[in-house]
């Protein structure tokens, strides 16, 4: 299996199951049953990292490969008119499907949310599908680097109004500060920062950067096992070099610091590496099949959970004994778990549960090969 192989195709089964454990996951980390959470199953507090954490940069960094792997063949043929138009098109479509998540229940257009977790999703693949598309790798690279220094200085030497310098807290970071002043009340729950503000898009752009040097790697020549070992060598070295920028510029995903993209990223080339092994190398596929169900109709994995969790979230129901309404989500997990588990535990089998209604439904989309795209 070391022997010299082909380009890979346009479609990497790896790809799909890693694409696929991060909506698993995502589904789980976002629907607790109460409001008691595992560590490991919710976000960190400010700083540092949780596996929660990683489910938002592992989807940038998707978007990076899967550039590389869907616009090559094109690029190679010189069949790249109107490609560029469509690449608006379609970013366009996915900004407004995150904008119509935002406008449940805030649909008021002096305080909806103009950001999110799509909106930079469709800012990110733009931006990378383009830098692919007209530049060099070279340009990439030096594109890459100079987002994630611009943003270490500017976020440490540009002085804050009432602040000052480097303060890299929710409310007194340039960030922060320059969401208050430019989106207003069109922040996150019109809070004093948006943890997918303006500024901290432009590090999220060097996370989906680090997937196309990844699909770059993927789609040459050279031995899958060589492919592998280089994963797992770049994902070493940019992990590493995250943690260690950690130390004077921490890990925080609400900024999306230059340190969190490396370390992150680092992690997402492991995993990569990990299912490209398996799956490509090794064929062993079977345990990856529930993942491809949920990667292969990503935006519909993405969105329809998030639905239904918008329902049972705001629509309560008295309870006994309780002077206000409850969240439906939250008696369900009470009904159904509540009983005869501790409220940490129900939590947890509530969300997994619910991963696993999903994963029925989208089972049944994969049967009769219903592949929703955009």
């Amino acid at each position: 299996m070391d022997n010299a192989q082909p380009r890979e195709s346009s479609r990497l089964l790896s790809l799909d199951v890693f694409r696929g454990i991060t909506i698993a996951l995502m589904i789980i980390v976002n629907t607790p049953g109460n409001r008691e959470a595992y560590s490991q199953l919710d976000h960190a507090e400010w700083n540092g990292c949780t596996m929660t954490d990683l489910v938002f940069p592992f989807f940038l960094f998707i978007v990076g490969v899967s550039v590389v792997f869907s616009l090559s063949k094109r690029l190679a043929e010189n069949r790249t008119a109107g490609l560029a138009g469509q690449i608006f098109k379609r970013a366009l479509v996915i900004y407004a499907l995150g904008m119509v998540l935002n406008a449940i229940p805030n649909y008021h257009p002096s305080t909806i949310r103009v950001l999110g977790v799509l909106q930079r999703i469709a800012i990110c693949y733009c931006f990378s599908s383009l830098l692919f598309l007209k530049t060099s790798l070279k340009t990439q690279i030096g594109i890459t680097a100079a987002a994630l220094l611009g943003y270490w200085l500017a976020m440490t030497y540009i002085p804050v109004p009432g602040f000052g310098a480097g303060v890299l807290t929710k409310d007194g970071s340039l960030a922060s500060w320059l969401d208050r002043a430019l989106l207003g009340a069109h922040t996150y729950r019109s809070g004093v920062y948006d943890p997918e503000g303006l500024l901290g898009t432009i590090p999220a752009l060097a996370t989906s950067m680090l997937g196309v040097f990844a699909g770059l790697w993927l789609r040459s020549a050279r031995a899958q096992g060589d492919k592998v070992k280089g994963l797992i060598a770049a994902g070493a070295v940019a992990a590493g070099a995250g943690w260690l920028w950690g130390l004077v510029f921490p890990i925080n995903k609400a900024l999306w610091t230059s340190s969190y993209v490396l370390f992150t990223g680092g992690l997402a080339m492991w995993l990569l590496a990990l299912c490209y092994w398996l799956i490509e190398m090794r064929e062993i596929k079977a345990w990856g099949r529930p993942f491809e169900i949920f990667g292969i109709n990503a935006i519909a994995a993405y969105m329809l959970p998030i639905f239904l969790l918008k329902f049972l979230v705001l629509y309560k129901l008295p309870v006994a004994g309780a002077a206000e309404p409850e969240q439906l989500r939250v008696i369900l997990c009470d009904q159904v778990f509540g009983t005869w588990l501790s409220p940490l535990n129900a939590s947890a089998a509530f969300a997994f549960s619910y991963m696993l209604l999903w994963l029925g439904a989208f089972w049944l989309l994969y049967r009769k090969k219903i592949f929703i795209k955009i």
